[in-house]
């Protein structure tokens, strides 16, 4: 199914980020597998049908807010492609409490920037406590195709 190299899945996104990597590295990673690498849908299936680890409360909030991405991600990355959704995604767990919120922006410490992230969020990060701007996945390829 995958080429001889290793794809990014969004379990070894989480995985990476628990380890200690930048976030944005293996994430960066996984959308360009997601959209360029392996764009085929029983491919794409692939990349995300393995859950992230459920974080219990006592881990780092760091560690639960990363897993909500993760699983907002997928589920959204899904919709989108008109894939099924993993059922994993809708955990419970995957859900962050309002005060463990993860806003995805640097300047996010501006409370307006708080609020245009949480007005513009796709709805899957949204439901997760998830705050990111509605270009979270441009899709780079799509102006190459287009």
């Amino acid at each position: 199914m995958f080429a001889s190299n290793t794809p990014q899945t969004i379990k070894q996104v989480y995985e990476d980020i628990k380890n200690g990597d930048d976030p944005w590295r293996p994430i960066g990673d996984f959308s360009h597998d997601w959209y360029g690498n392996y764009a085929e849908a029983a491919q794409r299936i692939a990349l995300v049908s393995e859950p992230v680890e459920i974080v219990s409360a006592a881990e780092p909030v760091e560690q639960r807010q990363w897993a909500a991405f993760c699983a907002a991600s997928v589920e959204y990355l899904c919709l989108q492609a008109s894939l099924p959704v993993p059922s994993w995604v809708y955990n419970p767990a995957y859900t962050l409490a309002r005060e463990e919120a993860l806003y995805t922006s640097p300047l996010a410490h501006k409370q307006r920037v708080r609020e245009r992230l949480e007005q513009e969020a796709p709805e899957p990060f949204k439901k997760r406590n998830v705050f990111c701007s509605q270009r979270i996945y441009a899709n780079k390829y799509e102006r190459l195709t287009a």
